[in-house]
């Protein structure tokens, strides 16, 4: 790990101007993932700015009949309130797949969203990583990539990303609230807060120099039946390589999202348009567009079959 400097912001306009005015500056949290990659260069920051006391640590209802979810509520937190249970019960789901107890303890909405890929060729510094080095080459392409995603991937890249609880969110349609630097808020859906690799994949979000976020907010609960499946090597402990958040409405429609197979968490229109199907038709709707490799093309069909177990499961239940 290199040497930093350490300071502990006091408000967030505040926050916001530091890591805008010092170069390598990044806000720590939890620090459940920025850590683990200073220990292995792969971030080295010069300076880390303590958030951690800045009051975002609050779920409260939105006038609107939404629910607002400070920027440092722990992932445990998050999942055992009693409204997110109730009411958005596939982002309760998606947490607890998550992880480890002890990391969601300390894990934080904001950061759960800002973690960086899981691909063993961006972890391995002896190999090449255009998201870790611009411009030096994907070692995944060509490479074992079986966990890697299929879908808004490109010549650049092939990194899956990580996160259970994002793919929940781009279900519900959350937005990112932040302030930038100049103090100017900005409410991001999340649909266009991760960007795809493109030739740039090293730019991860849509977050400008020295921009916090502040809070995700969800609309109005989703009526209908909340359920998240993750398919994964062992039980517990482990990403995904397939997973799918769904709500099934009481006319036989739906929405869904998926993990373990994008560039970002994934949703298309077309999917939930083909809900009233069946699983073989979402799944079919879902993956246009896929580019595979000989390693990760079981994920086609893992992704039919998965949701085929989430339509059974609607069934037994109505």
């Amino acid at each position: 790990m290199k040497p930093f400097t350490y300071s502990r912001a006091t408000s967030v306009a505040d926050a916001a101007k530091a890591a805008a005015s010092m170069q390598g500056a990044r806000f720590i949290a939890g620090g459940t993932n920025l850590l683990d990659l200073m220990k292995l260069q792969i971030e080295t920051p010069t300076h880390l700015i303590d958030v951690n006391h800045l009051g975002l640590d609050r779920i409260e209802p939105t006038p609107d009949g939404g629910l607002r979810i400070g920027a440092l509520v722990r992932n445990t937190d998050l999942a055992a309130d009693k409204v997110v249970r109730r009411d958005y019960g596939v982002l309760s789901r998606a947490l607890l797949a998550g992880a480890s107890g002890q990391l969601r303890n300390k894990a934080t909405t904001a950061g759960n969203l800002l973690q960086r890929t899981r691909c063993p060729y961006f972890y391995d510094t002896n190999m090449p990583c255009n998201k870790r080095k611009p411009g030096s080459g994907c070692g995944a392409i060509g490479g074992i990539s079986r966990s890697l995603a299929i879908l808004g991937v490109s010549d650049a890249c092939i990194a899956q990303h990580p996160s259970d609880m994002a793919v929940a969110m781009r279900l519900l349609d959350a937005q990112v609230d932040t302030v930038g630097a100049d103090g100017v808020a900005r409410a991001i859906p999340i649909a266009d807060f991760h960007m795809l690799p493109g030739d740039t994949p090293h730019v991860e979000t849509v977050l400008k120099s020295g921009e916090i976020i502040t809070s995700v907010t969800l609309p109005r609960p989703i009526d209908g039946t909340h359920v998240y499946r993750k398919v994964r090597d062992r039980a517990s402990y482990a990403f995904a390589l397939v997973s799918v958040a769904a709500v099934f409405d009481r006319n036989g429609g739906g929405r869904f999202a998926f993990g373990g197979i994008g560039a970002k968490p994934w949703r298309t229109p077309a999917a939930d348009a083909a809900a009233s199907s069946g699983a073989k038709a979402v799944a079919e709707a879902a993956l246009s567009g896929a580019r595979t490799t000989h390693h990760n093309e079981f994920k086609k069909t893992l992704v039919e079959r998965t949701l085929a177990s989430l339509y059974r499961q609607k069934e037994a239940r109505s």
